[in-house]
C-alpha cells in the first residue's frame, strides 16, 4: 500500500531543557522517509539560551519558548492548536524513530477512515526490550501497555486493531482529535502527566474511532527519561520514588479517567478487579503515603470536572446517533 507523499504529518514534542534526549530525537526526525513534515518543539525551559541552541541547529524546527511552564497536557494542546497537519505524531523528547517509522505508521491509516490512531513497535533504549505494541484497557481500568518489559522476540509482528495508542509515541488522525475534542482541549488539560494517553484513547473508540498496530514502524524510548532521571524505569516498584506531586497526578488522573469514559454497566461488570486494584493501591497510600490522602481529597474540583465532561460527552454521542438515524431514514 503506497503512502501519499503529500499528506503532512505534523510532530508535537513538548520538552524540559533535556538537551541530550532532544536531539537525538530530532536527529531521528531530520532524515524520516516521509518528507512531508512540521516539527514544533513546545519549550518548557524557560531558558532563551536553550531555546535559541535548538534553532541554530535545527532550523527546520519551529520552536515556541513558553513564558510559563505549561503542563504536558497544555504543551500537546498548543502545539496540535498551531499544527497544519493531517497526522498529528505526538513525541516525548526522550523517544528515537527509526527512519522509516512516520512512511510505515501512515499505512495503519490508510487502512480504514475510521482509523484516527497508530501505534508503532517501541522498544526500550537497549533496543531489545519492549515498550509497547499498544495501549489496551485493562480489568482494573488502567492502561495495559502490551509486551512492556518483554524482550522482544518476535512475538508482536502481526499487524491489528488495538485500544489505543501510548503517550509516548502517539500518532493521531487530526479529524479525530477535533472530533473528540473538549472545549479548546485534545488532551484533557486537567492532567499532567499519566492516563493522559488512556483517556484519549477511550474517547476516541467511544465516538466510533479505531486504533491500529503497525510492527515495521519502531522507536525507541528510554521510558521515564521526562520525568524521572534519577532511579530509571527499570528499577523494581519505581513508582515509589515518584515526586509527591507526580504520585497526585496518578491517582487523581485515574479517577478523572473512569468517571470520564466508563459506562455504568461495565462499570458494574468490572467492579470486583477495580475494587482488588483500589484496595492494594489505598492500602500502599495509608502505609507509605500517607500526606497523599489529604492532597487527594482537596482534589475534588477536578473529579466534579470530569463529571460534567462526562454528560457533556455523552450528550455529544446521543447527538450524533440521532443525526446519523435521522440521515438514514
Amino acid at each position: 500500500m503506497e503512502v501519499q507523499s503529500n499528506k503532512i504529518v505534523s510532530v508535537i514534542i513538548p520538552t524540559i531543557a533535556k538537551e541530550d534526549y532532544l536531539k537525538k530525537c530530532l536527529e531521528s526526525l531530520r532524515f524520516q522517509t516521509h518528507p512531508a513534515q512540521e516539527i514544533i518543539v513546545i519549550d518548557n525551559s524557560l531558558d532563551t539560551l536553550f531555546g535559541q541552541d535548538v534553532i541554530q541547529t535545527y532550523p527546520f524546527v519551529k520552536l515556541y519558548l513558553n513564558q510559563e511552564r505549561l503542563s504536558f497536557c497544555a504543551s500537546l494542546n498548543k502545539g496540535i492548536s498551531m499544527s497544519l497537519g493531517d497526522f498529528i505524531l505526538c513525541l516525548n523528547d526522550d523517544v528515537v524513530l527509526e527512519q522509516n517509522f512516520i512512511e510505515e505508521a501512515l499505512r495503519g491509516f490508510l487502512l480504514d477512515a475510521k482509523v484516527g490512531m497508530v501505534s508503532g513497535k517501541i522498544l526500550r533504549s537497549d533496543k531489545v526490550t519492549l515498550d509497547s505494541t499498544g495501549l489496551f484497557l485493562s480489568c482494573y481500568r488502567t492502561a495495559k501497555e502490551r509486551g512492556y518489559g518483554l524482550k522482544d522476540k518476535g512475538q508482536f509482528q502481526q499487524e491489528g486493531y488495538i485500544f489505543g495508542v501510548s503517550g509516548a509515541a502517539g500518532f493521531y488522525r487530526k479529524d479525530m482529535l477535533e472530533d473528540i475534542k473538549e472545549d479548546q482541549d485534545y488532551f484533557d488539560s486537567n492532567f499532567h502527566f499519566f492516563y493522559e494517553d488512556l483517556d484519549v484513547s477511550w474517547r476516541a473508540r467511544r465516538a466510533g474511532w479505531k486504533a491500529y498496530y503497525i510492527p515495521k514502524a519502531i522507536g525507541y524510548h528510554v521510558r521515564g527519561g521526562s520525568v524521572r532521571n534519577k532511579y530509571g524505569i527499570n528499577k523494581p516498584y519505581a513508582r515509589r520514588y515518584l515526586s509527591e506531586k507526580l504520585h497526585l497526578d496518578l491517582l487523581k488522573n485515574r479517577y478523572m479517567t473512569i468517571i470520564k469514559n466508563e459506562s455504568c454497566l461495565d462499570f458494574l461488570r468490572h467492579l470486583p478487579c477495580m475494587f482488588l486494584y483500589d484496595l492494594v493501591l489505598w492500602s500502599y497510600i495509608l502505609i507509605f503515603r500517607t500526606p497523599l490522602i489529604k492532597n487527594f481529597f482537596s482534589q475534588g474540583r477536578y473529579l466534579r470536572t470530569a463529571y460534567e465532561k462526562r454528560r457533556f460527552y455523552r450528550r455529544r454521542i446521543k447527538e450524533r446517533i440521532f443525526f446519523q438515524k435521522t440521515k438514514n431514514t
